[in-house]
């Protein structure tokens, strides 16, 4: 049986719709001991997005990018958000959208380009699926300055970092947005592994 089948909807009200929608759904669910529930789920829709980590195969870095996020300064994080390049899809396809926001925030021109997995951020309550690519880029391919959007309230620092040092930012708290997390984390398995053991070797 599918979701679907345990699931019987009752109905949906919009709640606020602006930028962003949020929404609250009553539903019943039938748990695995085959008898209903009935439930409230508040559900907030900013559409889907898509981000990429460029990386520097021969030198070992990685591009990150530096900007405000008043969410997490609301929570207690006082620092600018360092992340991997990222936007809203806004009707386009991933990759389209993520050629445009890598150029726009940092400056680089990307190539050969590719999706290594999706993720949806925070399920229980958000419906937002981020795409997520890699791609290796060169000094070269940087066009312009970066920094994003004025009109759209971007202030973005762009940041080259050696992979290991952006990695130990993980652990130091210096990186704490999930996405970037999971793309370093990934690099580190698939992307600079052989480096790392050869390392080790020596």
């Amino acid at each position: 049986m599918t979701i679907t089948d345990n699931l019987r909807l009752h109905g949906t009200e919009i709640l606020h719709e602006g930028w962003s929608r949020l929404t609250r759904t009553t539903f019943e669910h039938r748990r695995r001991d085959g008898n209903w529930q009935v439930l409230t789920r508040e559900v907030f829709d900013c559409g889907h997005g898509a981000t990429i980590l460029l990386y520097d195969p021969d030198r070992r870095t990685v591009i990150l990018v530096r900007q405000l996020r008043y969410a997490a300064y609301r929570e207690g994080y006082d620092d600018l958000m360092i992340e991997t390049p990222a936007g809203l899809l806004d009707g386009a396809s991933p990759e389209e959208r993520i050629r445009v926001e890598t150029e726009e925030e940092t400056g680089y021109r990307i190539g050969e380009l590719r999706k290594v997995f999706e993720a949806f951020m925070s399920p229980g309550a958000v419906s937002q699926k981020i795409h997520c690519y890699v791609a290796p880029y060169a000094p070269r391919d940087r066009v312009s300055a970066g920094g994003g959007l004025v009109g759209e309230g971007e202030d973005i620092e762009v940041l080259e970092r050696d992979f290991d040092e952006a990695y130990a930012m993980i652990c130091d708290g210096r990186i704490q947005d999930d996405k970037t997390i999971m793309l370093l984390q990934y690099a580190a398995l698939n992307l600079f592994a052989d480096q790392a053991r050869a390392d080790q070797v020596v």
